[in-house]
């Protein structure tokens, strides 16, 4: 994977300035990147692999009418949420990372974030049927509907750091999970209503809609690793992307 051909190879500063300037207005001051998630859910039915994209609403100061996967920043307190079943071994040690904030307390609230964002936003509850109980207030939809969030479906995908200088700023990973992960939809997507138009999208299709360059990047990746790796087994390398010496660096972790 780290020798084929990617649409950020070669980008310099500019034109990643160039790229988002409607979504990441530049800022004055240094900003610390906010832990974030995103879900890309997959659906392997058909004869294509198709991804759940929504279109977020038009009313939006980030990001409106852009096609994105269901996702926000993390919540730290979602590390403490109970769980039918934990991260695959594998995937965890590769969430956790290196440095001072690598923790498993920190991978796993990032995992668990991914997966409530999803109810919030799509109206998807990921995890097994069964009596859950939590008081936490963001997590009531899943007790409503006797759903026990579960990781170890996750996959992790890719990271991307915001470059420097941006009034916004995250440190998102990628995570994907499949359909089968689903334990309830429902019909009429989540109750934040974020996303106002949600669909199932073949990979391609869903490059050539109003995404986000890196989300583009990031289903090249996704597109690559599935021709080799159709289940997507756990532990494999991830992409890392970031600025660095002024450059958008892809480098893989």
């Amino acid at each position: 994977m780290s020798d084929r051909p990617n649409r950020m190879d070669g980008l310099d500063k500019a034109a990643v300035d160039r790229a988002e300037a409607k979504d990441f207005s530049l800022g004055g001051k240094p900003m610390r990147p906010r832990d974030a998630a995103t879900l890309i859910l997959l659906d392997r039915s058909g004869d294509q692999v198709r991804v759940l994209m929504g279109r977020r609403h038009h009313k939006h100061a980030f990001m409106p009418g852009r096609f994105v996967f269901p996702g926000g920043r993390t919540d730290p307190a979602d590390s403490r949420i109970p769980v039918a079943s934990g991260l695959h071994p594998d995937e965890e040690r590769r969430l956790i990372g290196t440095g001072s904030r690598a923790t498993a307390a920190r991978a796993r609230a990032v995992a668990m974030s991914a997966i409530r964002e999803t109810y919030e936003e799509a109206g998807l509850l990921i995890g097994e049927k069964g009596a859950f109980s939590t008081a936490a207030k963001d997590w009531q939809g899943f007790v409503e509907h006797g759903v026990c969030p579960s990781l170890s479906g996750l996959r992790y995908i890719a990271r991307a750091v915001t470059p420097p200088r941006r009034v916004r700023r995250f440190d998102t990973r990628f995570l994907a999970a499949w359909r089968d992960d689903v334990a309830v939809e429902l019909p009429d997507g989540g109750p934040t209503h974020e996303l106002e138009e949600l669909v199932w999208l073949p990979i391609p299709e869903a490059k050539e809609t109003e995404v986000p360059l890196i989300t583009c990047t990031i289903l090249d990746d996704l597109e690559a690793r599935l021709k080799v790796d159709p289940d997507l087994a756990p532990g494999a390398p991830v992409p890392f992307y970031a600025m660095r010496r002024n450059r958008f660096e892809r480098t893989l972790i």
